[in-house]
Parts: C-alpha cells; sequence; structure tokens
C-alpha cells in the first residue's frame, strides 16, 4: 500500500479491510525496530496516539490508526465487532510479521479479543480496559441515545459520566456515533474470561494508581483471566496516563518479551 511522508516526519498510509473499508494509518520510526501498533479507545483517533507514537518510535517501528467510522477511515455498515477485528489484522499485516499491540481503554479489549479470534501477534500491552459494570452503563446510554438520534446528547452523556468536560475533547461531535461500536467492543462489562482463556501472549495489563476503584479491579480481574499475563500499577496515573511515564513501561515490557522469544 502507497505511504506518504508528512510535514511532522511521519508516514500516513491506507490499507483495505478485508470487507473493502479503507482504513487510515500513521508510521513512526525509521522501520528498523520491531513492529508495534497503537490501539486508541473511545473517541480516540491516530491523532490522539501521537504522543506516546513519537516516543516509543526511538525503539520501535509504530503504527496507529484510525478506527473505522474515525479521522481517515472509511466505516462500511453494517457495524460488528468482526469487522473490527478484521481492520486490527489488516493494519497489524502493514506493521509487520508478529507486530506487538498495545491499546488503551475499549482499544485495549479489541486487541484482546482480536488476539483470541486467532489474529498472529507478538506480546499485548493494555491500559485499563473498562471491564465493569460502571462502563458498560456509560457505553449503553450513550448507544441508547445514539439509537434515538441524538448524538450530541449521546457524547455529552458520555463525557460527563466520564468525569471530561465536552470542551476538552475538541472533535467529538464527528466521533460520537463511535460509541455504540466501543459499546459493542465492551459487551456487558464483565471480564469475557472464557474467550480469554484463548490468549496465549504475554499481556501486560497497567492501570493507574489514581484511577477510580472500579478501572483498578477490573485491570486485577483481567489479568487473573489471562493465561499468561502480568499486572502493573502506575502510582499517581489516572486513566488520561501521561505518554512519558506509560512509554519505558511498554518499552521495558516489550523489549524483554523479545529478548526471551529470541532466546526461545
Amino acid at each position: 500500500m502507497d505511504e506518504v511522508k508528512t510535514t511532522l516526519g511521519r508516514v500516513g498510509g491506507r490499507v483495505t479491510s478485508r470487507d473493502g473499508t479503507t482504513i487510515a494509518y500513521e508510521r513512526y520510526g525509521d522501520g528498523a525496530g520491531p513492529p508495534l501498533v497503537l490501539v486508541s479507545g473511545a473517541l480516540g483517533t491516530a491523532a490522539s496516539e501521537r504522543p506516546l507514537a513519537e516516543l516509543l518510535a526511538r525503539r520501535f517501528s509504530v503504527v496507529v490508526y484510525d478506527r473505522r467510522g474515525r479521522g481517515g477511515s472509511g466505516d462500511t455498515g453494517p457495524y460488528a465487532v468482526e469487522r473490527e477485528i478484521e481492520d486490527l489484522a489488516a493494519v497489524a499485516g502493514e506493521a509487520g510479521s508478529g507486530a506487538a499491540l498495545h491499546g488503551v481503554g475499549t482499544g485495549g479489549a479489541l486487541a484482546l479479543a482480536a488476539v483470541a479470534a486467532g489474529l498472529s501477534a507478538g506480546p499485548v500491552s493494555v491500559y485499563e480496559p473498562p471491564y465493569s459494570a460502571e462502563a458498560a452503563a456509560r457505553h449503553g446510554r450513550a448507544a441508547e441515545l445514539l439509537g434515538q438520534g441524538q448524538r450530541g446528547a449521546a457524547l455529552d452523556v458520555f463525557l460527563a459520566e466520564s468525569g471530561v468536560p465536552a470542551e476538552a475533547w475538541p472533535g467529538g461531535d464527528a466521533l460520537a456515533s463511535t460509541l455504540a461500536y466501543d459499546h459493542a467492543v465492551l459487551g456487558d462489562g464483565t471480564v469475557p474470561e472464557r474467550r480469554l482463556a484463548g490468549v496465549h501472549a504475554r499481556v501486560l495489563v497497567v492501570d493507574g494508581g489514581a484511577s477510580p476503584a472500579w478501572a483498578r479491579r477490573a485491570a486485577r480481574a483481567l489479568a487473573a483471566a489471562l493465561p499468561r499475563a502480568r499486572h502493573r500499577t502506575l502510582t499517581g496515573q489516572t486513566h488520561e496516563v501521561a505518554p512519558h511515564v506509560l512509554a519505558p513501561v511498554l518499552e521495558d515490557f516489550l523489549a524483554e518479551e523479545r529478548e526471551t522469544s529470541e532466546a526461545a
């Protein structure tokens, strides 16, 4: 797939998913490092992942992308989680064989669902996938309002219940419809233990020490449900984790897993 150098030094490109949907992505790094794909959460885009991507590009070939319905990507209907898994598989294929995955929020849940469904990937890290009744209810209320055609109200409710002022999320109106997609990815909010039992990749589950209690409980429950997982809490961090705090944690985990794999 053709790629275009941008003014910010990153490389932009597009890949076609299995159902014909065009998925836009950006690549950071010189291409020599091991491949890593970043998966954004609710209302996230490739742009929202740039700060972390730029830090990780010192050691990895990092690919970020607009999930379907966001930014430069298409949105072929009807929506199904399986289509998003196919999108991620297409992007991972562009990133390189055995690409590692890192997902934040529902992006973490999507990454784990993809690996559980058979996506061949390297190690996986996730930051606070919102497996909880609280998060499921919040996504559910937003999805219900979207079903009634109330996009603005859905966005307002989601942001308000997340504790985020609407003015802090510019461009959110254009992404509001994708809140229903994140609701589908999250499901009823319970940790899908049976499905995750089939995830044999090594997984790092990270949460913030200053995040709500439900988010920290969810992280511990998720780590316990995965066959090869470890759990790490970042002192003082919230769900809006600082990229400069998270980046070295991911670098150490991925480098250690790479060394282990090469030694084996």
